[in-house]
């Protein structure tokens, strides 16, 4: 296929995620019927499956990084619209059908742009329809305006084969899914263990602190709990960078170079922004020049980190690697 639409796959995005910032048990999955011929590919590496409540879901500039932190799990498709515009209606189901049929594979993140400005100024949205993949927190134009079923099947095909590529690999599972059948047709996921439905219920809400005390909790009950752990590092990320904006942390950044929380802070933007390898290497390099008491707490930032990116992902292998061989 040889389309100039999707150009972008191969570039990369020049969208910059960054300034918005502002669970689970694995299941047996059944063989996905790869409908319309969509891809279903492999188990990812990690061997989990996370919940989400939706395999399509609504997004706001509030909520966005949380979905967005999902990317390094799945590819997240995200599909910004108005709903004044016309070849919305056309677009937006033909998307949501085609997200459903790859049994997790994939995630759909809507946004309506008229009630979302920062997420309009972020993605440089300059008409819509307009649908960007997201890949470990790095936004990829796909399309706009609107474009048939088999082109959309071809695009969702690349991009699942990029992802792979990049470790992302993984698979959600929809807790409340619409699939269109009549009620008590649909087959229906267990539920969370408390705690993490606490934690995600808490996040929902926004109200991060709540969220870490309750991931805490499930791992002091079981600290063999990944899940848990995963989860607690990824709240953290959101909870440490709530409040702060990009243009406060390189500033800070900048003036303090000696300043060891000014660098997590950036180290911290960075993997939230997709900028994975800066981060490590950033926080690698301060390690390398700090006395024993810094080493430790930059140890400690960069293993919270490596739960956040994912343990089998290959920048984390690497980086853990380097670390290593820095601490003998």
């Amino acid at each position: 296929m040889s389309d100039p639409r999707l150009s972008g796959l191969m570039a990369g995005g020049a969208v910059d995620l960054s300034p918005l910032v502002n669970k689970s048990t694995a299941r047996p999955q059944r063989t996905p019927g790869q409908p319309g011929g969509l891809s279903a590919g492999a188990s990812g590496e990690n061997g989990r499956t996370l919940p989400v409540p939706s395999l399509v879901m609504d997004v706001t500039d509030e909520t966005f990084a949380q979905v967005a932190q999902l990317s390094t799990h799945v590819p997240v498709i995200v599909e910004l619209y108005a709903v004044s515009a016309q070849p919305t209606a056309q677009l937006g189901p033909v998307l949501s059908k085609l997200i459903r049929e790859l049994d997790g594979r994939m995630l759909l993140a809507r946004v309506d742009i008229e009630s979302n400005p920062g997420l309009l100024q972020a993605f440089q949205a300059q008409s819509v329809p307009m649908v960007v993949a997201l890949l470990a927190g790095k936004p990829v134009p796909l399309f706009q305006g609107t474009v048939s079923e088999p082109e959309i099947v071809q695009v969702f095909n690349q991009v699942i084969e990029i992802a792979a590529q990049s470790g992302v690999q993984g698979r959600v599972e929809a807790q409340e899914e619409d699939t269109g059948e009549e009620p008590g047709t649909a087959e229906t996921s267990a539920p969370l263990p408390p705690h993490h439905q606490e934690a995600f219920d808490a996040i929902e809400r926004g109200d991060y602190a709540a969220a870490i005390e309750e991931y805490r909790k499930a791992i002091a009950s079981n600290p063999r709990d990944t899940d848990a752990i995963a989860g607690l590092a990824q709240v953290s990320l959101l909870n440490r960078l709530a409040g702060k904006t990009l243009e406060q942390i390189r500033a800070r950044a900048a003036a303090e170079p000696q300043s060891i929380e000014a660098q997590l802070d950036v180290a911290d933007l960075d993997v939230s922004g997709g900028h994975v390898e800066d981060a490590f290497q950033r926080l690698l390099t301060l390690f390398s020049e700090l006395d024993q008491e810094g080493k430790d707490q930059v140890r400690e930032r960069l293993l919270e980190l490596f739960d956040v990116v994912g343990t089998n992902d290959p920048l984390v292998i690497t980086a853990r690697r380097n670390l290593t061989n820095l601490l003998y």
